[in-house]
């Protein structure tokens, strides 16, 4: 899709109404006009990956606002002791209000909202970071666009809540569109939002997104992609560059709770995905269990030693889709890939600078046959990449 035309028609006015954006920092390009964040998201793109191939123009979003399908905000309270939400001003720990955010999603705001002004009769405190005491952290929404289901984390320091059965019925009267509430235990002196014991208030304690026609679980921990829109776009662009004939055994490394991998099944024989964390893979059998996938194996460990298994055991798989983190991949996966040579590989990055350093390493054995940005995080300086490169 041509860059020029995923400009938003008409709305040039909103990249400047956000009164928080030069404070909290999240939203690097919103003083862009779209079209104008695309050629710059592009030419970053070209000016690292051009020497290894063309780069096709970025594909972006028709609407790039509200995108964000999971919304995190951490409690405070202002000067006059009343509970507030929003984000921390970045590189800091001071917390930005935040009430019309561009990118997140509009009801997923709205339930903060309500959330946040429903704690002032509580009784409960606000978590302090200084004092280390408090009941209540963080708020976390996560919402489905395809099932309109919508989960609520409360990250708490004790399930022991005073009044907590009235607070949970008021706000499903407030907002009865919620599916599940969980209360998330994280007593730990850290920066990190969730913990890990959990207890489940309302529902099920997971809701399901559709993408590509699958369904998926996703946990209040689950790894999921925040804009479900990109990401179909995203995916079925590393399914058509595969060009997969039904026949083949596809690894999918790095692959979390089997996301891409559950997507793209319809169209090979087997396939196989490796994770190191346990509860990714414990999700990714579920949904794989129930998208009716038979001819999957899902495996916890590292992606790089898994790799150098199979090759030992003569048990390369056809194709490989690696998505990394952001650091990249680790040598000793790149290593192992240019030990056994599968013959194509797909690379989904979300950092180009990472692909870039890897891609030197990789054209040993590969040729670079595809490069598209994707642009999954509208108004950030952040850019997806899919990357296709064939062995012959």
């Amino acid at each position: 899709m041509d860059a020029n035309k995923n400009a938003v028609s008409g709305k040039r006015a909103q990249w400047f109404q956000c009164p928080d954006s030069q404070r909290c920092g999240g939203c690097q390009l919103l003083k862009l006009p779209y079209s104008a964040q695309l050629r710059e998201k592009q030419a970053f793109v070209e000016s690292l990956l051009s020497p290894f191939g063309h780069v096709s123009p970025i594909r972006g979003m028709e609407n790039p606002f509200h995108y964000r399908n999971k919304v995190h905000a951490v409690f405070a309270t202002d000067k006059s002791g009343n509970p507030i939400s929003g984000i921390y001003q970045e590189g800091t720990h001071h917390v930005i209000p935040v009430r019309n955010c561009l990118i997140e999603n509009q009801d997923a705001s709205r339930i903060i909202h309500v959330i946040t002004d429903m704690l002032k009769g509580t009784g409960w405190r606000i978590y302090n970071e200084y004092t280390h005491r408090g009941h209540i952290r963080h708020a976390v929404i996560r919402i489905s666009e395809s099932t309109r289901q919508i989960m609520v984390t409360l990250v708490v320091t004790t399930f022991n809540l005073p009044g907590l059965d009235h607070f949970v019925d008021a706000l499903l009267q407030a907002c009865p569109e919620i599916s599940t509430i969980v209360l998330n235990l994280n007593t730990r002196v850290s920066s990190v939002v969730l913990g890990n014991r959990e207890k489940i208030i309302y529902g099920l304690g997971y809701i399901d997104d559709i993408l590509l026609g699958k369904r998926f679980r996703i946990s209040s921990r689950s790894f999921y992609q925040v804009n479900s829109r990109q990401t179909e776009v995203l995916y079925q662009t590393a399914i058509d560059l595969c060009h997969l004939k039904g026949q083949e055994t596809l690894l999918d490394a790095y692959c979390g709770t089997g996301t891409i991998g559950i997507c793209a099944s319809d169209h090979v024989h087997k396939l196989i995905g490796v994770e190191i964390n346990k509860s990714a893979v414990d999700d990714a059998r579920i949904n794989a269990s129930v998208n009716h996938v038979n001819r999957s194996s899902f495996y916890v460990g590292d992606a790089g030693k898994f790799m150098h298994s199979m090759n030992q055991d003569g048990k390369s798989p056809d194709i490989v889709i690696m998505d990394p983190p952001r650091s990249g991949s680790s040598d000793a996966f790149l290593s192992a890939i240019l030990a056994c040579l599968p013959s194509t590989l797909l690379y989904i990055s979300c950092n180009p600078e990472t692909l870039q350093r890897d891609l030197h390493t990789l054209i040993q054995g590969y040729n670079v046959e595809a490069i598209i940005p994707v642009d999954m995080f509208p108004c950030t300086h952040h850019v997806e990449t899919v990357c296709l490169l064939t062995h012959s």
